[in-house]
């Protein structure tokens, strides 16, 4: 199955049982995100019911950002840009965020700006070790959604936020793995295999409790150290 276009596809398979694999085809733009894409995540996301959903590219690139076309070439570029990635790329994250068990951002390619705000919206992911990721606002002239940047200080902190916005240079797989920006790295000829592995392991847990945590954690993420009461007594019967 896959959602298709002239310029980019979503592609769908199920690479073992309770595994889900969407991978990002649009090799002639170095896996940029188009609205056909975008839209693909958005609707294919809330019909899968898999244990586990791995994110991934094709051929040697995961994906250089949201696909901005011809409006680079605009006198009035950033205001053009952020409207346009205002709702097919929230959507897309969204329906990310929203799945209801583990997802996992496997990194067999750069992953920049958009790309790399994607794989943050994935519970784990992992890096092959010959790829470099980045965020590149400062050098594009945007100012970045409030959205995107916590969700870059949600998983390293403002130093390390500040450092890859402000500056705006590549980072390496390994300096990723060492600021939390990714969990693992793998060699880039074992990374599919590595990520199948780990997919297979979750997808093998107990389902409630993936679902349950995985709302707990989104929770007290979202709402600090307490919960509101209506929240908390929900979570409770989760448990039982």
């Amino acid at each position: 199955m896959s959602s298709s276009s002239p310029g980019g596809r979503l592609l769908l398979d199920e690479p073992a049982s309770g595994v889900a694999r969407l991978t990002i085809s649009n090799p002639g733009r170095r896996g940029a995100l188009d609205r056909t894409i975008l839209d693909g995540f958005a609707s294919t996301l809330p019909r899968l019911d898999a244990r586990c959903v791995i994110i991934t590219g094709e051929e040697n690139a995961f994906s250089a950002g949201y696909d901005l076309g011809d409006i680079s070439q605009l006198e009035g570029f950033a205001e053009e840009a952020e409207k346009l990635i205002a709702h097919p790329f929230a959507a897309a994250l969204d329906a990310v965020e929203a799945y209801p068990y583990p997802t996992v951002a496997a990194l067999n390619g750069h992953a920049i700006g958009g790309g790399l705000e994607l794989a943050l919206a994935c519970d784990l992911r992992i890096a092959a070790s010959t790829i470099a990721l980045a965020m590149p606002p400062a050098k594009l002239g945007l100012v970045y959604s409030h959205t995107g940047i916590r969700r870059f200080i949600d998983a390293i902190g403002v130093a390390r936020t500040r450092e890859l916005f402000l500056v705006g240079r590549r980072i390496d797989a390994r300096t990723a793995r060492s600021w939390g920006l990714v969990n693992a790295v793998a060699e880039e000829w074992r990374l599919g295999e590595e990520a199948l592995e780990l997919a297979v392991e979750i997808a093998g847990n107990a389902p409630l409790a993936q679902r349950g945590n995985k709302r707990v954690i989104r929770a007290v993420q979202d709402a600090g150290a307490r919960l509101d009461p209506d929240t908390e007594r929900e979570l409770i019967e989760l448990r039982r």
